[in-house]
């Protein structure tokens, strides 16, 4: 990328990224003057290029079409069409499992008292899989094409990956047990094999659609104190048919996140190996410390710190000062995601403007 000196004008509001309707909130992310475009920018970085500036979570629209039954289950529905009321949250996913929409959490549970599958190996004949191709992707063209004008990071969202999948249709104990025990292992190995090229299936009937950039795959895996499984039951269960889906995103030039909900610090590991780009991680996770050993193969979401939302302009500019020096000089090596980087517009500004600065003397070197 050729590198271009910065200048203040970039800081300029010259209008609003397109954006999808939002379940809860919506978001409206300004789109500056930049001397590239956010996704030329992330596109760089994921690549271990050198970007402009540090690519942040405003940088990426992602897409979780009403075409999925599962987001329409799990009340995830992020389109251009519109807002999913409240009456019609919850109900059956892709493969038939009902779901009960929560209005006090702001989403979905499986119904609870009558899983599917007690034992893993009676799923060939209890579950059935869709038919993607009948699902209604005329419907997703008509609605989604004019996200192709995006300027930001496109990607699509699925909302239940392996594990994740395993609890819809067994609830969560066992989910768990299956894992584990070796009468069933090899049912569930044959499942997630077959989940796997459904979602491949799913992300090629996308790429039809959508020019997208990439693959956001949910699949939690901790709780908020530790995994739930561990690191050698991920690996062997779980890892191989994440890596499949991540393999062939790599093949078509897409980037894979790994949406994942946990401490799941040790699980790294597993992510590495099933070829994740990206994860970001929650608040009890240290970032800090997965980025100064995992930083090179993987990148993380990392949260400047800052002490209040009351913070006078002095402590906005040290904090992004600071945060800048720290990362800046090993970036192209262990490039960063930014999260919370859009919610205070002085921090925004600052980050970005010492990034560019520092980047572009790094590239100079």
């Amino acid at each position: 990328m050729k590198r271009i000196p910065f200048s203040e004008d970039e800081l300029k509001v010259i209008g609003e990224h397109i954006a999808t309707t939002e379940p809860v909130m919506p978001f409206k992310i300004p789109k500056y003057n930049t001397p590239v475009t956010p996704k030329e920018n992330l596109l760089a970085a994921v690549s271990r290029k050198l970007p402009h500036w540090f690519p942040t979570a405003a940088d990426f629209l992602s897409v979780e079409s009403r075409t999925n039954l599962d987001h329409v289950a799990r009340a995830e529905i992020r389109d251009l069409g519109p807002v999913q009321p409240d009456t019609e949250k919850g109900g059956k996913d892709l493969f038939g499992v009902e779901w009960v929409y929560v209005p006090v959490a702001g989403g979905s549970m499986v119904k609870p008292g009558k899983p599917m599958l007690e034992d893993a190996n009676d799923w060939p004949e209890k579950i059935k899989f869709p038919d993607i191709d009948k699902l209604d992707w005329d419907e997703c063209r008509r609605l989604n094409t004019p996200l192709n004008e995006s300027t930001r990071s496109l990607s699509v969202t699925f909302q239940n990956g392996m594990f994740e999948r395993l609890i819809s249709f067994m609830d969560f104990e066992n989910a768990l047990l299956a894992l584990i025990d070796e009468d069933q292992k090899d049912a569930v190995h044959a499942l997630f094999a077959k989940l796997a090229d459904m979602y491949i299936h799913m992300i090629e009937k996308y790429r039809e659609i959508l020019n997208i950039d990439g693959v956001i795959f949910h699949d939690d895996w901790g709780s908020q104190r530790a995994p739930f499984f561990s690191l050698d039951t991920c690996r062997e269960m779980i890892v191989p048919y994440i890596r499949k889906i991540s393999d062939y995103c790599h093949s078509k030039g897409m980037w894979f996140q790994h949406h994942c909900c946990g401490k799941n610090e040790l699980l790294v590991p597993a992510m590495i190996d099933a070829g994740v780009d990206m994860w970001f991680p929650q608040d009890m996770n240290d970032t800090y410390m997965l980025h100064e050993k995992y930083g090179d193969k993987i990148m993380f979401f990392i949260a400047p710190k800052v002490s209040s939302m009351d913070a006078t302009d002095e402590e906005i500019e040290q904090v992004a000062k600071d945060f800048v020096a720290k990362f800046a000089p090993t970036f192209k090596e262990k490039p960063i995601v930014l999260t919370s980087y859009f919610i205070d517009p002085r921090l925004t500004n600052a980050i970005y403007k010492h990034s560019r600065i520092a980047l572009n003397a790094l590239a100079d070197k």
